[in-house]
Formats: structure tokens, C-alpha cells, sequence
């Protein structure tokens, strides 16, 4: 369950908030000045953990530009 959450009620209400959010709901922050804030979900993190380690690193530097320029010409044709 995604919970909307003004800044002020945060500061109010801070010690309900994190025991709601310890038993696994996600809240939306927002405050007047910046508007919404999302509060990351803690399995995104473990996720890209898991799939940056299953990536293989290339055994020689890659140029940037030659590799952005192969991606590019090869998208348009």
C-alpha cells in the first residue's frame, strides 16, 4: 500500500511512519517547495546488486565514443 505523506505530518508523525514502513509499506513524500519525493524500494537496490554481478566485464577498455556511435548507426538503419 503507497502512502502519501506531507512533510509536516512527517515531522509529526515520524515514529508511526517507520514502524509503518519496517512492516514493508512504501510512502510518497511530498513538501510544498519540491513537490513529490519517492522513497526507493528497498528490493530495486538487492535487484541491481544481482544484476550488475551477473554482468561480465570487458577484458579491454571500451572507447565510449566508438561504442555510442556503433549504438546510433546501427538504431537508424
Amino acid at each position: 500500500m503507497m502512502t502519501k505523506v506531507n512533510l509536516a505530518d512527517v515531522k509529526a508523525h515520524l515514529s508511526e511512519l517507520v514502524q509503518r514502513v519496517e512492516a514493508g509499506e512504501t510512502a510518497d513524500f511530498e513538501t510544498r517547495q519540491t513537490g513529490r519525493r519517492d522513497r526507493p524500494d528497498p528490493k530495486a537496490k538487492e535487484q541491481m546488486k544481482a544484476l550488475t554481478a551477473s554482468m561480465s566485464q570487458s577484458a579491454e577498455p571500451v572507447d565510449s565514443d566508438a561504442f555510442i556511435r556503433t549504438l546510433r548507426d546501427n538504431a537508424r538503419y
